[in-house]
């Protein structure tokens, strides 16, 4: 009982033992979290009869083993916050439903690099500086415009934002000093503010020549006078129309869609961006590699797959017929389910009535009724239920997009565009943070042979155990006839 009266409070803290030593150590609790560093304090010294594996460095004491990071919390983040079993997402405290109604991606950008909503002048000196930096060089529309005409936009995009650094030496530390965005010095924050400034308006130019280098179309000067997006939209579809401006239904559509893609705590492709930007790489070079990493099926290729599984589906009628498959494992239910979310994605129910609005203008997507019935069947089915397989953020945006006329493959370069504000804004963090930045190096299990003996290539004899992926394969090369017979007779 404390001096009140009252019960006192229950240590935060947790206490482990090690059952192989008898040896317990007391492990604060903060923010619901304890230090992963704690558990080295249970070394073991190795037995006499040498039972245990010099690789398994039991004297280091103990190691958290954590694959895909399941459970694992790497950084400190005042940005984003997501509760997956009550469908929660917040920027800086504001929920995404208010922000998606009521503010747009500029504004919300501001609030996840600088923490709070911005004031009238904030904003326009946000907006003016962004929209100043639209412009890219020209050395570098000579690089884009080398790509083939069917590359991969996302190559493309991901090509152009490295293809920045070489233009931007004063923003790389390995030229201007280690403590270059560190130093906490007026010049470093301009410093740090000019590449923000400079990569948010400059990857929409990079979208949209990825975009025109299919259709064999000259890149669009960014335009004066029109918004972020109305003038992402501008420089995908112009030609010579004279006074071409986009449709505002679709340019609202698309910023919200950028506010509600703008970040999503430490996903896959901010895990990136940090990782790279721990050794204090240039902002470029970090911001290349989250777009390498949201080029993946498994994060930013997702709505294109949803798209392309309705389209297998064909009709509403063989919903049914699918959803059987899925539960057979014979094929796989994209758009549903979220590493995070539990229940609902509060995403999805904010881009569904998003898509009514685009539908009204463009007319409604074939595969919608197919789309609706599957998410229907999917939220009154057990097995999905059990699972908490509910529609996620891609179900419908990828709707959207189709709807708008986007090719498929330019789908992940649409969640690239806005998430560039949310890797932005915790490499700054990162940059800022107290104790300064220090490299992310994660551990291993190292579960491989012992020391081992070297034999000479002629002692080592034939691989009778040779499994497939234990060797190099024989590679077909799409030599020519003619090639190859002049091959042979050398």
């Amino acid at each position: 009982m404390g001096a009140s009266g009252q019960t006192d409070a229950p240590e935060q803290s947790i206490t482990v033992t090690d059952n192989r030593t008898g040896k317990t150590i007391v492990i604060p609790i903060e923010n619901n979290s304890i230090p992963a560093t704690a558990f080295k304090k249970l070394e073991k010294p190795k037995s006499e009869n040498g039972s245990e594996r010099e690789e398994d460095e039991i004297e280091a004491g103990l190691r958290v083993f954590d694959p895909g990071f399941m459970n694992t919390a790497v950084i400190q983040s005042r940005i984003s916050f997501i509760d997956g079993t009550k469908g929660i997402l917040r920027y800086r405290g504001y929920p995404i439903e208010v922000l998606s109604e009521k503010s747009n991606y500029l504004e919300s950008s501001y609030l996840l690099l600088y923490g709070e909503l911005p004031n009238a002048a904030q904003y326009k000196l946000f907006e003016n500086e962004i929209l100043h930096h639209t412009m890219v060089h020209r050395d570098l529309t000579e690089i884009i415009g080398s790509f083939r005409f069917d590359s991969h936009p996302m190559a493309i995009l991901t090509s152009g934002l490295a293809a920045l650094s070489a233009y931007s030496p004063d923003a790389n530390p390995s030229l201007q000093g280690q403590n270059l965005f560190t130093r906490g010095t007026v010049e470093s924050f301009q410093t740090m503010d000019k590449q923000i400034f400079r990569i948010i308006g400059k990857v929409s130019t990079l979208a949209s020549m990825a975009y025109r280098i299919r259709q064999g179309r000259p890149f669009v000067t960014p335009p004066a006078g029109m918004s972020y997006t109305e003038s992402f939209l501008y420089m995908l579809d112009h030609l010579n129309e004279p006074n071409y401006r986009p449709h505002p239904t679709l340019v609202k559509a698309l910023d919200v869609l950028f506010l509600l893609h703008a970040d999503h705590e430490l996903n896959c492709s901010t895990a990136s961006v940090l990782q790279v930007g721990s050794s204090l790489v240039d902002p470029y070079s970090a911001m290349a590699s989250g777009c390498a990493a949201l080029f993946g099926p498994l994060h930013g290729g997702a709505n294109e797959a949803v798209i392309r599984m309705l389209i297998s589906i064909g009709s509403p009628k063989n919903v049914p017929s699918f959803i059987e498959k899925v539960k057979r494992k014979e094929v796989v239910l994209s758009g549903f389910g979220h590493r995070i979310y539990k229940t609902s994605d509060p995403r999805s129910t904010i881009i569904r009535k998003i898509a009514e609005e685009v539908f009204a203008v463009t007319g409604k997507d074939e595969l919608l009724e197919t789309a609706l019935t599957l998410r229907d069947h999917a939220l009154k089915d057990e097995y999905f239920v059990k699972r908490s397989l509910y529609p996620n953020v891609d179900f419908f945006s990828g709707l959207i997009y189709r709807a708008m006329g986007f090719p498929l493959d330019f789908f992940p370069v649409l969640f690239a565009v806005p998430r560039i504000t949310g890797w932005l804004a915790h490499w700054r963090q990162m940059m800022l943070q107290k104790g300064g930045v220090k490299i992310w190096r994660p551990r291993q299990l190292y579960v491989g042979e012992g020391e081992r003996e070297y034999q000479s290539i002629l002692e080592r004899g034939e691989d009778n155990k040779a499994q497939l992926g234990s060797q190099p394969t024989k590679v077909p090369h799409n030599s020519s006839k003619r090639t190859f017979i002049a091959r042979s007779k050398l």
